[in-house]
């Protein structure tokens, strides 16, 4: 199925061909296997960590490769794949690639513990955690850029809420296989003399397949514009083309709206890092009431972290069908505001709650951030992006991810520490934290872009 090429700036998108439902669809569909990936790392990376060793206080330091990686790769991916052109296209060999070494880290992560000849079984399972992450940036990157290059400008914000809308459809899938497993009679505490939960390791087989199915999809449905064609939908003259630039040069000439997007998405990543790395454990000592990793109750505890971050999932995913809407109707920067205050007053709720199923309304205020987050920066810096340079520079907005995820992580088991040793505390934390980025957002944003 063919689509379009690239852009950015008002003059531009004007140029650009209109694209229909499906093709925005297939353009991201890909993204719903990565995201299937990607939430069972996020729902399980503590509880198999934990369950082949790890002290609490240290879990964040592991979760230190996602975020590492991806101030790394992902720019070295998005100048790599601007001055890239192959049959496959543009960006389109990047996606794939990573997708293929994403699927085998899944496969050997959930068994970390049957490598012990090789290495012992947490640094096996550290290391297939970094080349989970660094794959996974590999792949995620240039999905980014494809929405930039192929979607017009008038068109933007609905081709990010599809992307958003299919990212939470792969959260909630990944979220709840532990649990649906379990549902369907596969065991979900260790064999004797085994640390991982069988749960576990067969929802990593499955979503390794999907991912590498789904990328497949994309690749196959989607036809990127050659060098030519986009430049001509670009308004990029043959000297624009030839023009070479240091990494320095695009350093310093980063857009200002990058600069205050920049602001507003440390509070909100260092918040979600929190609530990813603690909310296994803090629900399993605040509602279970147990810190054992091998205990039936904490392996519950597992499941349901991810039936409830599958439930943020499905939240975002009912939100960013209307996204574009209240975006049109109350300007994109409001929008953002709003939903992030919403995330913050959903974690904090989750301090006080001692029943498991009041977790639900946690969530919709999760959900309501999520949604956003996935959206609404995209939209917004994708507009003032030159068209040449697009991977490039959502490469190195990466970093507006990766270094508040680095500075939670160091941080983390300090923030343990300080609220007394219970995981629950530090959910606390994030959601003051996601508040602060909601009121940022409508602060330091200019106009209501």
């Amino acid at each position: 199925m063919a689509a379009p090429a690239s852009s950015t700036g008002s003059k531009s998108s004007s140029l650009k061909p209109k694209l229909s439902f499906w093709q925005i669809w297939n353009i991201s569909f890909g993204f719903l296997g990565v995201q299937i990936g990607y939430s069972l790392q996020n729902a399980n990376t503590s509880r198999i960590l934990s369950a082949i060793g790890a002290d609490p206080h240290h879990l964040s330091l592991f979760w230190l490769a996602a975020p590492v990686a991806g101030l790394i790769v992902q720019p070295i991916v998005g100048l790599s794949s601007d001055k890239t052109w192959t049959r496959l296209g543009r960006r389109i060999p990047f996606i794939l690639g990573g997708s293929i070494v994403s699927a085998a880290a899944m496969f050997f992560m959930p068994n970390s513990e049957n490598f012990a000849a090789i290495l012992p079984p947490l640094v096996f399972g550290a290391t297939m955690l970094l080349l989970m992450d660094t794959s996974f940036n590999v792949t995620m990157q240039p999905f980014r850029a494809l929405v930039s290059d192929m979607v017009p400008d008038s068109q933007r914000t609905k081709g990010y809420s599809v992307q958003s809308f299919l990212i939470n459809a792969g959260a909630v899938v990944g979220s709840l296989l532990p649990f649906l497993l379990t549902a369907w009679g596969v065991a979900n505490e260790p064999a004797p003399g085994d640390k991982v939960a069988p749960t576990v390791i067969w929802s990593f087989y499955f979503g390794g397949a999907a991912l590498l199915l789904s990328v497949i999809w994309t690749s196959m449905r989607t036809k990127e514009y050659p060098p030519k064609e986009y430049a001509l939908y670009n308004n990029i003259s043959d000297e624009d083309a030839a023009q070479k630039t240091s990494f320095l040069q695009l350093l310093k000439q980063t857009p200002t709206t990058m600069l205050q997007l920049a602001v507003t998405q440390f509070f909100s990543w260092f918040s979600l890092f929190l609530m990813w790395v603690y909310t296994t454990n803090g629900i399993a000592q605040s509602i279970w009431g147990t810190t054992d990793p091998k205990s039936a109750e904490f392996n519950e505890a597992g499941n349901w972290t991810g039936v409830i971050f599958a439930a943020y999932s499905v939240f975002a995913a009912l939100y960013s069908l209307v996204l574009t809407r209240i975006s049109d109707k109350f300007g994109r920067k409001n929008t953002y505001a709003i939903s992030l205050i919403a995330g913050g007053i959903g974690l904090l709720s989750m301090v006080f709650i001692k029943d498991k199923n009041l977790l639900f309304l946690s969530m919709i205020g999760v959900g309501i951030a999520w949604a956003a987050i996935l959206a609404m920066p995209y939209a917004i810096l994708s507009s003032a992006l030159p068209a040449k340079q697009t991977g490039v520079y959502m490469g190195i907005f990466n970093a507006t991810i990766t270094i508040p995820q680095i500075v939670a992580g160091l941080l983390g088991g300090v923030a343990l520490t300080a609220l007394g040793g219970n995981a629950i505390n530090v959910i606390g934390l994030a959601g003051a934290s996601m508040a602060v980025a909601g009121i940022l957002a409508k602060i330091v944003l200019k106009g209501n872009n």
